[in-house]
């Protein structure tokens, strides 16, 4: 048989670099994503340190929260057009300053506003590293491991966050918890300019949609204030009521423009494909159910069972090894032999399954029969998910429109985390509450008492985290019922070949 002298398409992207340029945006990625929890570890004593009171406290998380989430739309957009590597840099560079401002922090002011800046740069920085990974590695088996090795990142950083920020606090001081961010950006801009290059072909040449941008922030930033602040106020408090409202009319007019601009900041072919659609709502559920997860489980742990924080971190190592196998080695192997729903659908019900596990919560639960089971199912089947979400998102697009369909990951991500914690904290309060009251005149003594307490919150945390359950179960669902990509995750027609606009081969011999 002759050799075969077929000349192939190289695939956008395809630099040799492309595996050190992995390695480079993996760590940006996980400065952001662990930044969302080691903070919340070093809060009650920065808290203190700063003269914060109890009200403001929560402006910490809330400055971050509003600036990212309502910035990720433009922020992907800003990455297509300027260019995903200097909106990468600039990101780094913006959010090694807003961290080393947060360190040196004096006072309540200069840390929120620190909070904010960091959120302004991760706004920045977040899509511009998903959409370089999604420019940079096309070949289906090479785009498989990569987005495998980003997903494990992206998906355990939170709980790395927890551990890191417990040793910082613990052994050194909470103002490391901002100044560990400066080495890690250093180290990740010096990588971003020696071997990280995108393909010139990426770029998109249109204007900015400004009408787009305003509506599309301030119509977040509403929607991320509504949940911040009905976690600490009532749902029908009337500035819940007001920041929802206003976030309904804000996107509604913002989906009116973009089907009417000829340059739209989010073109609505991105969301409107059933297979990416259908993965960020299933995306935007599964972090519901495991932000709140997080945060029943680390109050479980420090304040039922009395953990340390550095005992707490590592209490969440399981979860992480779980995440890390489920995306690195079982979702890139199947990857190319399964269409991405047979991925997304049964890794989410294992993920419910853990959830549903960890329903057994008592006040003297066993670590190692209820606990650890619990989050290793959790982290498989989220890992797995993941991995196959993130490709399947990002799969198909315009390489023009790489960072805007990014952004939209990492919307569903912070608009999933706002409602989960808002609402699973809700739930736990109200049964908390209802649990405490209709048993309150049985305990007589004081050690009663102290043990129907404990007993209360973790009857709250055990309903809150059946809704979980429930939520993931029908985020496996929609995966299931929604997603219909072929085996290796591509969707068909890319959106460049429905309009007729097809790139040019380059040729290779």
């Amino acid at each position: 048989m002759p050799p075969d002298t077929t000349v192939r398409p190289t695939p956008i992207g395809a630099n040799p670099r492309r595996w050190q340029a992995l390695f480079f945006i993996a760590l940006a990625q996980l400065m952001v994503v662990l930044d969302g929890t080691i903070v919340n570890i070093a809060l009650p004593t920065a808290q203190e340190d700063l003269g914060i009171s109890a009200g403001d406290r929560q402006w910490v998380i809330t400055a971050y929260a509003l600036a990212f989430g309502g910035l990720l739309l433009f922020g992907g957009r800003i990455s297509d057009i300027w260019g995903r590597q200097r909106t990468f840099i600039l990101g780094l560079v913006g959010f090694a300053f807003a961290s080393g401002l947060g360190g040196a922090a004096q006072n309540q002011l200069m840390m929120f506003g620190a909070r904010a800046l960091q959120g302004v740069f991760g706004a920045l920085l977040a899509p511009a590293a998903l959409a370089l990974l999604t420019v940079m590695f096309t070949d289906v088996k090479e785009r498989a491991k990569a987005f495998g090795i980003f997903g494990a990142i992206a998906g355990a950083g939170a709980a790395v966050g927890l551990l890191l920020g417990g040793v910082l606090t613990s052994y050194l001081d909470w103002r490391w918890t901002f100044y560990v961010n400066v080495p890690f950006a250093v180290v990740a801009v010096i990588g971003a300019i020696l071997v990280i290059r995108e393909p010139d072909e990426a770029r998109n040449r249109s204007p900015l949609d400004v009408p787009g941008v305003l509506l599309a922030t301030l119509g977040l930033v509403a929607l991320v204030y509504g949940f911040s602040r009905a976690e600490h106020q009532d749902w029908t408090e009337t500035w819940v009521v007001a920041s929802f409202v206003a976030s309904a009319a804000l996107l509604i007019s913002f989906v009116l423009v973009e089907s009417r601009v000829k340059h739209p900041l989010l073109p609505l072919r991105v969301i409107a494909d059933r297979n990416r659609g259908g993965t960020y709502l299933a995306f935007a559920l599964a972090v519901i159910a495991m932000f709140g997860l997080f945060l029943f489980l680390t109050l479980y742990l420090q304040i039922v069972r009395e953990y340390s924080p550095v005992r707490t971190g590592v209490a969440f190592l399981p979860m992480v090894a779980g995440m890390i196998i489920g995306s690195t080695q079982i979702a890139p192997r199947l990857a190319t032999r399964v269409a991405p729903r047979f991925l997304m659908g049964p890794g989410l019900f294992v993920a419910s399954l853990g959830m549903l596990w960890l329903t057994q919560l008592e006040v003297d639960s066993s670590y190692v029969a209820v606990i650890l089971p619990g989050q290793v199912l959790l982290g498989l089947g989220m890992g797995t998910a993941f991995m196959a979400g993130m490709s399947l998102a990002t799969s198909g697009v315009r390489p023009t429109d790489a960072g805007v369909a990014s952004a939209m990951v990492n919307t569903a991500q912070q608009i999933g985390g706002a409602v989960g914690t808002a609402l699973l904290n809700t739930i736990a309060a109200s049964a908390t509450t209802s649990y405490l009251a209709s048993r309150l005149q049985d305990a007589t003594t004081e050690d009663a008492q102290l043990r129907l307490h404990l007993a209360s919150e973790v009857h709250g945390y055990s309903v809150a985290i059946w809704w979980g359950f429930a939520i993931i179960a029908a985020a496996s669902v929609i995966a299931f019922l929604l997603i219909n990509a072929e085996r290796g995750g591509a969707l068909g027609k890319t959106d460049s070949q429905e309009a007729g606009d097809q790139p040019a081969p380059v040729l290779v011999h």
